[in-house]
């Protein structure tokens, strides 16, 4: 995984976002995929709220998603799996850039065709715990056409970014805003946050 960690790191530092292709092993993508799916078919994932009051949106002005919360004590196999490769990362960060990550949460992410999540941060505005951001995706051969581009704004510009299958975006949480822009498929991914607590 070595490699892989390199080039988030290598990217953040150089463009303040760093961009793996293969962050998720195949073998490890098509059992969150199959979690995920599983998770929505039986009614578990639940409209996501606004802030850490948990402030929801009732009409969804503003996001569209729905999420289901990764948890050790689930001690689902593949949300482990995923959770164990979260903490070869944050071990890796802390190891090579200092940087005291000591705490993380990550929640499946699933966007039914049509839903969004207009331009936000990651960090709230009254709790700084969430360093960085780290969003993988499970999505089997995402056309352009497809939309769901995740939208990133930095230095002037707008970078738009596939969310390919085994893809992995990693940036820091309080400084860039973002948004999911709206797909004509649904679209999942794994999506959370590396803190300091």
């Amino acid at each position: 995984m070595k490699a892989q960690f390199e080039e988030l790191i290598e990217g953040f530092i150089t463009h303040k976002i760093g961009i793996s292709d293969v962050f998720l092993g195949a073998p490890l993508a098509a059992l969150l995929q199959k979690d995920l799916r599983q998770l929505n078919a039986e009614g578990l994932m639940h409209r996501a709220g606004i802030g850490n009051d948990i402030i929801l949106d009732p009409l969804q002005k503003l996001r569209g998603d729905k999420i289901y919360w990764l948890d050790k004590k689930n001690r689902n196999t593949e949300q482990l799996e995923f959770l164990d490769l979260v903490d070869q990362l944050i071990d890796y960060l802390n190891r090579t850039c200092y940087t005291g990550i000591n705490a993380c949460e990550f929640h499946y992410a699933f966007y039914d065709t049509g839903s969004f999540y207009k331009r936000h941060k990651d960090q709230f505005k009254t709790n700084s715990d969430r360093k960085y951001s780290l969003v993988s995706y499970l999505n089997d051969d995402w056309l352009d056409t497809d939309g769901g581009e995740l939208v990133v704004y930095h230095d002037g510009d707008e970078q738009k970014i596939s969310p390919a299958n085994r893809r992995a975006v990693f940036f820091q949480s309080n400084e860039l805003e973002h948004e999911v822009i709206v797909a004509t498929r649904p679209r999942m991914s794994v999506t959370g946050w590396l803190k300091r607590v």
